[in-house]
């Protein structure tokens, strides 16, 4: 017994060994593509490209992303990585931008950023109005209803989407929720209201549980739900405020229950993805001031400085592994928070720090 015991401890030890800030949201080099170019030796950026696509496919699969209104932020890139595998893709928006938004797809102004590996573009094949902090058309306040901003809008509650999407599509199979919104996000936590506090809570973190709750008896046996959080969740990080911190620790908490309550109810599978900085739309708005960089590039430039891997995040590679996490691949991962930044989670210590700088020594005279 204590030779076995000898035995598989080795076996198990042997098995674990082995900011100038970038504006553009780009392309990462490692798209689901089905080629492979390597890069020339002693080359330090690489042109490999991960063929993704290649082993999965999501042909007949339906997933709603919540939380798209322009072509910068992850929810679109995470959208056209699944469109890429085959995915049938419908989206919700949030109302106040929603004409803005149908009017740029009609127009063409996201061709660039819709195409796909094979040449060919993104199909968004339904917009719904979309906004997460009401549940059902009881949660709707006058002033909301006498908005001018909403009219001529009805059914955009996350039960009214659902039931609209069960009448459209039957079933779905991947639901990404990419919500979040904080009033007062630039306020420092001991200047923050309660109301801010539950408002940054309610859009950004139990929005995701009405979603699940309502879109889960849609869902597929074997389908996921993708949702995004910020390491602010765990970590300090100044300048991100309003209860935007403990509304991710909420989420990623949440994460972790609601994947065994739909796992064990629906065989859904729940994850959630920690990003990076990213400088999209809705967070360059964040304490933005003229002649200022913007919180996200203040992020930017600490992560590019800081992480074990100093290079540019894409929006394309929370993409990537959001179709990892939606397909049969990762088929047992659930109840996960996924690190996609460079490791920056990983660092104790800020090597731009100034107490980190060597000293020079002061010039010996002859």
């Amino acid at each position: 017994m204590m030779l076995v015991l000898g035995l598989a401890l080795s076996l198990l030890a042997a098995s674990c060994r082995a900011f100038a800030p970038s504006m553009e949201v780009g392309r990462s080099p490692f798209v689901q593509q089905a080629r492979v170019a390597q890069a020339p030796v002693g080359s330090r950026n690489t042109d490999t490209q991960l063929s993704m696509s290649a082993s999965i496919d999501l042909k007949g699969k339906v997933a709603f992303i919540a939380g798209v209104a322009d072509s910068t932020g992850y929810g679109w890139a995470i959208a056209r990585a699944l469109a890429d595998a085959g995915a049938t893709i419908i989206v919700g928006t949030w109302p106040p931008v929603l004409k803005i938004f149908q009017m740029g797809l009609r127009k063409g102004q996201f061709e660039e950023d819709s195409k796909l590996s094979d040449g060919s573009s993104m199909v968004i094949e339904k917009v719904y109005p979309l906004d997460a902090v009401f549940d059902t058309p009881d949660d709707i306040p006058d002033e909301i209803k006498s908005n001018k901003r909403y009219a001529g809008l009805d059914g955009y509650t996350i039960s009214e989407v659902a039931e609209a999407v069960a009448a459209d599509y039957g079933k779905i199979d991947i639901l990404v929720h990419s919500l979040a919104n904080g009033p007062e996000v630039t306020k420092p936590l001991l200047e923050t209201s309660r109301k801010g506090y539950l408002a940054a809570s309610s859009a950004s973190a139990y929005s995701a549980v009405s979603l699940l709750q309502n879109f889960g008896p849609l869902m597929n046996e074997g389908g996921s739900m993708v949702s995004l959080t910020y390491i602010a969740s765990e970590k300090v990080i100044p300048g991100y405020g309003g209860g935007m911190s403990s509304a991710k620790a909420q989420l990623e908490s949440d994460t972790r229950t609601l994947a065994y309550e739909a796992g064990r109810k629906w065989g859904v599978r729940v994850n959630t993805i920690s990003a990076g900085p990213l400088k999209s739309r809705a967070a360059s708005a964040i304490g933005k001031e003229a002649g200022k960089k913007t919180f996200i590039e203040y992020a930017i430039d600490y992560s590019n400085a800081n992480a074990p891997l100093g290079q540019d995040l894409y929006n394309d590679d929370v993409g990537n592994a959001s179709l990892f996490l939606a397909s049969s691949m990762g088929r047992t991962v659930t109840g996960v928070t996924l690190y996609v930044d460079n490791g920056l989670h990983a660092m104790g210590m800020a090597l731009d720090s100034i107490s980190m700088k060597q000293e020079v020594p002061e010039p010996v005279e002859a």
